[in-house]
């Protein structure tokens, strides 16, 4: 295998870089976009990457947040200008791999050029090794990066918001890609900081194929920047997008996400939640109508869990039936429903709106794998499930209508997520609290779930009583419901410790 030379840099006549191109990252960063955006960086950034020893970079002094983010970096063979999709591959010749460097202390001063924040010289490391385009598969690479030895970035390239080829014949609208070349093609969620002394390397593969290792050592700048050009800066927003989060850089929620998270809280707090799991649906459901709730249950679904009860707060994600024309706008890429799976959190349920729609799947097994790994505590579609078996084996339940093969772009489009939704004949809304179990599923405002589950609370102690009652001969006339004779016996039975002694025989 090739190695990157200063003579393969030499050739590099422009660097030019995707922002935002693997779902991960666009959920890590909260946006999706829907064409890809570039930036430049001189060629004087680039640097030969060594397997043996690492090269160094200098973090500029004064500058606290040198980002580094693992990405494949393709070498353009021959030019490319108005190619097409087809043709486009052709015209890359090399894969390797790349740390796309950058200081986000000077982020503030060029307005989105990134020129000085990921211009510096040594910003652009690529190697080791040079792996022949015309030998992988653009859509089956796999890029890792570790820090200090901890991997820390690990994806592959079959679900890109715009494979490569897509990126060379989009370029080459506009401009020549000219021989030697390099497109630094966009990193996964895991890019963080590093600091003086740290070791960061990047590694991109393809089946028994390798760069090696991309090793690159930090060093501390000692050369202040002048008082006449922009001056290191920076704030919890640039920490926070240099981290990954909040939580990755150290820094307390924000006021309204703090507000928000305790809100949740407060809504379904384990006390709560600890009640709400402890009654049965069928329980739940005539206290709803007690209070005038007649159109609260999702009907007409399976679970592969039917001996499992959840509890848990209502995510939500709309499907549209298909139009192809809005299907390919909205069908691909890191769409709504990637995007919901992806963003559950522990405890949390997806339901889906999938219309009774019954003819193709809304969920399969990767998706719901997904889903599971993030802690979610169900899925609930009114829709098909894909890859049923596997579905059904997962510890998490699901909720479906029926099994089918046929994928989602048959009947559907995923159009948004987080909104009011109709799911098995009911309106649910985000942040409802869902109660499932083999009965069947509830939805419960969570204005009335304290109220609601002390009063299914005290309705069951009072059935287990009649049940005892039953069990040993009485009628169910005046027992059930109870009369105020029978009432008054409950109470007693009750203060007695409620079936621990069994005082009533007759």
């Amino acid at each position: 295998m090739e190695q990157v030379t200063d003579h393969t840099l030499a050739a590099a006549r422009k660097v030019i870089a995707v922002h935002i191109n693997y779902p991960s990252r666009a959920a890590q960063r909260g946006r999706t976009p829907e064409q890809p955006s570039y930036f430049l960086k001189p060629s004087s950034s680039l640097t030969v990457g060594s397997a043996a020893a690492p090269s160094t970079v200098e973090r500029p002094a004064g500058c606290e947040l040198l980002g580094y983010e693992g990405e494949i970096a393709l070498i353009i063979g021959k030019p490319a200008r108005r190619v097409s999709l087809g043709d486009a591959w052709s015209h890359v010749e090399w894969v390797t791999a790349s740390n796309d460097l950058g200081v986000y202390d000077l982020r503030y001063a060029d307005k989105g050029s990134n020129l000085r924040s990921k211009g510096g010289d040594g910003f652009t490391p690529v190697g080791p090794g040079l792996i022949p385009a015309d030998a992988v598969d653009p859509d089956a690479l796999r890029i890792r990066t570790w820090h200090n030895g901890e991997l820390v970035q690990d994806d592959t390239t079959h679900d890109l918001l715009f494979p490569f080829a897509r990126l060379v014949a989009d370029l080459s609208q506009l401009l020549t890609l000219e021989e030697g070349d390099i497109i630094l093609t966009g990193t996964p969620a895991g890019a963080s900081v590093a600091t003086p002394g740290d070791v960061v390397e990047v590694e991109v593969s393809s089946a028994d194929l390798t760069t090696g290792r991309l090793a690159t050592r930090v060093e501390e700048g000692t050369t202040p920047f002048a008082d006449f050009g922009a001056r290191p800066k920076t704030d919890d927003t640039q920490r926070e997008e240099a981290y990954g989060s909040r939580e990755a850089a150290g820094l307390a929620l924000q006021a309204p996400a703090a507000a928000e998270a305790t809100a949740v809280g407060h809504v379904l707090s384990p006390e709560l939640k600890s009640k709400l799991e402890s009654v049965c649906t069928a329980t739940l459901s005539s206290q709803l109508r007690k209070r005038g709730l007649n159109n609260v249950s999702i009907d007409g679904l399976t679970s592969t869990r039917p001996d499992k009860r959840i509890v848990g707060l209502a995510r939500t994600l709309r499907y549209v039936p298909n139009r192809e024309d809005l299907f390919k706008a909205h069908g691909g890429g890191f769409n709504a429903q990637k995007k919901a799976i992806d963003s559950v959190n522990e405890g949390e349920i997806l339901v889906m709106e999938a219309r009774g729609e019954k003819g193709t799947g809304t969920i399969g097994d990767i998706l719901a794998l997904r889903a599971q790994v993030r802690g979610a505590a169900a899925i609930i579609t009114d829709g098909g499930v894909r890859d049923f078996s596997a579905v059904a084996a997962m510890d998490m339940p699901t909720y479906y209508a029926n099994p089918h093969p046929a994928v989602l772009g048959r009947r559907h489009i995923p159009w948004d997520t987080d909104i009011t939704i109709a799911c098995g004949g009911t309106t649910v809304q985000p942040g409802d609290i869902i109660v499932a179990d083999s009965d069947g599923i509830l939805v419960i405002p969570p204005a009335l779930a304290e109220e609601l589950a002390d009063d299914s609370i005290a309705q069951e102690r009072e059935e287990t009583f009649i049940a005892e009652m039953v069990q040993q001969g009485h009628s169910v006339d005046g027992l059930y419901p109870l009369n105020a004779a029978w009432r008054a016996r409950y109470d007693e039975w009750e203060a007695m410790g409620g079936g621990q002694n069994q005082w009533l025989t007759q």
